[in-house]
């Protein structure tokens, strides 16, 4: 008998931990179920209130005007010459593009009649003023 070393065979382990796995999903859905609301309401407005359909999100662009006048663009503050260049450009590229546009109830009228000339002298036919729930 020889008293040289011993060799032992290694075993695969053939099993993922999934417990790293499982912390990363709850924690993206709990990041997921906090930032949502905000996404939507990126600039505090108070919409004016009225009864209508529900509107698909999906691929709108949504312009925002808050009670001082101030423009934004998907929650980005931006010009009115900017705003003119890139709803032309949005209305070349994709005339079929939806515009959603959100109006503070104190702004004056004018203002968002400026918005709506903006779109369409872009050719941009898709749309729809955002509006609050009745209660």
């Amino acid at each position: 008998m020889a008293n040289g070393p011993k060799t032992t065979t290694l075993r695969t382990i053939s099993e993922i931990n999934l417990t790293p796995l499982m912390d990363l999903t709850f924690i993206l859905l709990i990041t997921f179920i906090i930032t949502f609301p905000l996404i939507e309401q990126g600039i505090p407005m108070d919409l004016p209130r009225a009864e209508a359909p529900e509107l698909a999100e999906d691929a709108a662009r949504t312009i925002s005007v808050n009670a001082e006048g101030a423009v934004f663009l998907d929650d980005i503050a931006i010009s009115m010459e900017d705003l003119v260049r890139d709803m032309e450009v949005l209305g070349a590229v994709d005339p079929n593009a939806v515009v959603l546009v959100r109006a503070d109830e104190a702004l004056a009228y004018g203002r968002v009649v400026e918005v709506l000339k903006v779109l369409t002298d872009a050719k941009i036919s898709r749309m729809a003023l955002v509006t609050a729930q009745e209660q």
